[in-house]
């Protein structure tokens, strides 16, 4: 029953109106009852069917820096990994600056040019390139960033390292990304290695110990764990999927890396029903009748205050409401069509289907 539920759960597009949809195109032939390597192959598979980006050029990407990675605030300038300071004034020797405007792409001091997160000189064998036209890993625009010239510089091919605070050295000539952005170079290492298997090995671009019987380190599942994704990384992967109808499914939702690897606990499931929160939190709630005509009873066994919001499968929010204790619910404004119910209790959430008669 539950595979049945997930299965029916995604390809009736309940993902999509969160905004962190995977595979919106239709394609949601994803089993996600697979955990470990049976998960790993599947989304493989999945990553794996486009190449579409092996004639991506430099040139091409210095456009889409200036959607993808705009600054929140302000439309002007894009966001730099690795950064941190709040301020786009930029003077010699000041290279960690968080923001730069969008315009100033280039290879001079106070500019922004790309950074190959998994450093193309630690892929094994190499990322290939034929002059301007770049093939292979080293064009796959999940893998690419904008970073200030002298910072792209400094951290070079150093592999990635724990610390904490700003981006910088740290041990024994590894890199610390950052507070900000860890989260979002462990989700683009899990992307490469399962993208491109054991060329891409997490502990070639990374420090630390493995995960038991996993080639994955743990520092990236941590980093996972403890930075969740930011809109901008969900602004980058709807506009790469666009771009050549690819995603990072560890965008798309954190907690897969745990399905697969295992490891730290705290990952978050954005999609309500991968975690055992929310196959525990479906346990306690049930809705009756269903299919449903004027009234639907939601009946909650744990009496613990919850929030309601049903969505059509268009994605538009037709209804929010916080109840707790079991009652009756007036649904005669909503026409008849299939609904997805979403209900939250404190950090849980799952989500179930009705159909309005």
């Amino acid at each position: 029953m539950k595979h049945i539920y997930i299965l029916a759960f995604l390809l009736l597009g309940l993902i999509s109106f969160s905004q962190q949809a995977y595979y919106t195109n239709g394609e949601n032939d994803i089993d996600f009852t697979l955990t470990g390597e049976s998960m790993y192959d599947a989304l493989k598979t999945k990553i794996s069917n486009n190449t579409n980006f092996n004639t991506y050029t430099y040139g091409d990407i210095r456009a889409d820096f200036k959607i993808m990675d705009l600054d929140p605030t302000n439309s002007s300038n894009v966001l730099l990994l690795y950064g941190s300071v709040q301020n786009v004034n930029c003077t010699s020797g000041t290279t960690d600056r968080r923001i730069r405007d969008k315009d100033d792409f280039g290879g001079g001091t106070c500019e922004y040019n790309r950074e190959h997160v998994f450093a193309r000189a630690n892929a094994n064998p190499g990322m290939g390139s034929t002059g301007n036209s770049l093939t292979g890993i080293v064009a796959d625009p999940h893998n690419l960033r904008p970073t200030d010239v002298q910072r792209n510089g400094n951290r070079g091919s150093k592999k990635f390292g724990d610390g904490s605070g700003a981006s910088g050295d740290v041990g024994s000539g590894n890199w610390y990304p950052g507070d900000e952005w860890k989260g979002d170079v462990a989700r683009s290492m899990m992307y490469m290695y399962v993208r491109y298997g054991e060329q891409c090995l997490p502990s070639l671009n990374g420090t630390g110990a493995s995960q038991p019987f996993t080639d994955m380190l743990r520092i990236y599942l941590e980093w996972n764990a403890d930075d969740n994704v930011s809109d901008v990384e969900i602004n980058r992967n709807n506009h790469l999927e666009g771009v050549y109808a690819n995603r990072n499914p560890f965008v798309d939702n954190p907690y897969l890396a745990q399905t697969i690897w295992g490891g730290n606990d705290g990952a978050e499931d954005t999609w309500g029903i991968l975690s055992v929160d929310g196959l525990e939190l479906e346990s306690t709630l049930s809705i009756f009748p269903n299919p449903a005509k004027d009234k639907v009873t939601i009946n909650i066994s744990n009496n613990i205050e919850t929030r309601i919001e049903i969505y059509s499968v268009l994605g538009k929010r037709v209804f929010v409401r916080k109840i707790n204790e079991s009652m009756s619910l007036d649904i005669s404004s909503l026409k008849t069509g299939l609904y997805l119910f979403k209900f939250i209790q404190k950090d849980k959430v799952t989500t179930k289907k009705l159909i309005i008669q």
